[in-house]
């Protein structure tokens, strides 16, 4: 009885304690910036979704499917493009072979994380939905408190803002796996900068395993322990074995190229599938310049007459400008940001495609932390917004009515 009473006290002085938890942590710039950004950015993607999927045609190019016709929102965010591979995935595993295209492009760990959830939710794409959405909220608060620490509260605001409203972000809240990229390797840097190895260890294989381009998070850590151990007096230097971290996002790929081979008899499952969609190896140089040959009918003609392949110009420009902004950092000597978005932007750059770069460099988090510093003038600030809002809303539409934009 004594044992039991003891207990009850316990729970209840835990109980009470709850909503004083709830009110500092309702006070704490680190929770309530995110959310107010991630909550006004994703209301507006909503809208967006919601006005333009009875307003604007279907393209018709495609055949369109829809897995929830009685609910736009969750058809739009949960029945696009992409969003059938992972679903497929969870439900019923992997493909390879025979009729369609080849599953085994995608990686592993949103296909775990839905069916994990899934018999908690009950619906797949309810599961998917909600994997990807906390995932892109705990990725904004990781920005922001590495920001914060760093620069300044500013600067953390105007990251997370960013990242939020870049025109690729609406990915980050439909079933994509580009927000839990986000989270392993925005907490693969915050952990490593705390000094928790074994986390980043963590966050990077979590990396590693959402992505292919996650091996770039490994140079990342590398070079972050490199540029601790170099900067910092003795007694502050990371240990040794904070180097075990930097190799587990290429653990995570060489888990998911054992399975391949234990399932498919094929490690480079994923690499040959990719070939489906006509991702090859190629020199950057010549994806470039095949967008360089002139149209027949000359550059000013089909510039007024709109038939250029704005697309591929527009994924073209985006890689130009983040590789750009990567060297800015490499010149800043922040190197590890500055690998990760390099590489980031040339690995993609050399699949022999310009198709879905713009979503591709959205992960590159590094650079919203450069344009946020840039940010402290109002008219880069204004100018950033203003952009990056007009390009999310057209997008957003866009790929509500099934037009290709990543």
């Amino acid at each position: 009885a004594p044992i039991g009473h003891l207990a009850t006290r316990g729970y209840t002085s835990m109980v009470k304690k709850i909503p004083d938890m709830l009110v500092r942590l309702a006070a704490a710039d680190w929770f309530k910036v995110p959310l107010l950004a991630f909550v006004l950015t994703r209301v507006g993607i909503l809208a967006v979704a919601y006005l333009a999927d009875p307003l604007i045609l279907d393209n018709t190019v495609p055949p369109p499917y829809h897995i929830r016709p009685d609910n736009i929102l969750l058809d739009v965010f949960g029945s696009r493009w992409d969003t059938g591979f992972y679903l497929s995935i969870a439900d019923e595993g992997y493909r390879y072979g025979g009729p369609g295209l080849p599953s085994v492009a995608f990686f592993p760990l949103l296909p775990l994380l839905i069916r994990a959830l899934t018999p908690l939710v009950g619906d797949s794409l309810v599961a998917g939905l909600l994997v990807t959405n906390l995932a892109l909220f705990g990725a904004s608060i990781l920005l922001y408190k590495l920001v914060e620490v760093e620069f300044s509260p500013a600067v953390a605001d105007r990251s997370v803002w960013y990242l939020l409203i870049f025109p690729a972000s609406f990915f980050g809240s439909a079933i994509y796996s580009e927000s839990l990229f986000l989270l392993g390797a925005i907490g693969a840097l915050y952990f490593a900068r705390r000094g928790s190895w074994p986390l980043a260890a963590l966050f990077g294989f979590c990396a590693g395993f959402s992505r292919l381009i996650g091996v770039v998070v490994a140079p990342m850590l590398l070079l972050e322990w490199w540029t601790q151990y170099r900067n910092r007096a003795p007694e502050f230097r990371p240990p040794l074995a904070g180097l075990l971290a930097a190799p587990a996002p290429v653990v995570a790929t060489g888990a998911f190229m054992f399975y391949l081979w234990r399932v498919f008899e094929n490690p480079l499952a994923f690499a040959h599938a990719s070939s489906a969609w006509g991702r090859v190896a190629r020199s950057p140089l010549a994806t470039v310049g095949d967008l360089f040959e002139s149209p027949d009918q000359g550059w000013a003609t089909a510039l007024a007459a709109g038939s250029l392949p704005l697309d591929n110009w527009i994924d073209l420009i985006t890689v130009l400008f983040f590789v750009a902004l990567g060297f800015v950092l490499l010149r800043q000597r922040r190197w590890g940001e500055g690998a990760l978005v390099t590489l980031g932007a040339l690995i993609p750059l050399s699949s022999g495609l310009l198709m879905s770069q713009r979503r591709y460099m959205w992960v590159l988090f590094p650079v919203f932390i450069l344009l946020a510093r840039w940010g402290e003038r109002k008219w880069v600030d204004r100018a950033i917004t203003v952009f990056f809002i007009l390009g999310l809303g057209l997008f957003t539409a866009l790929f509500s009515n099934w037009y290709w934009v990543g």
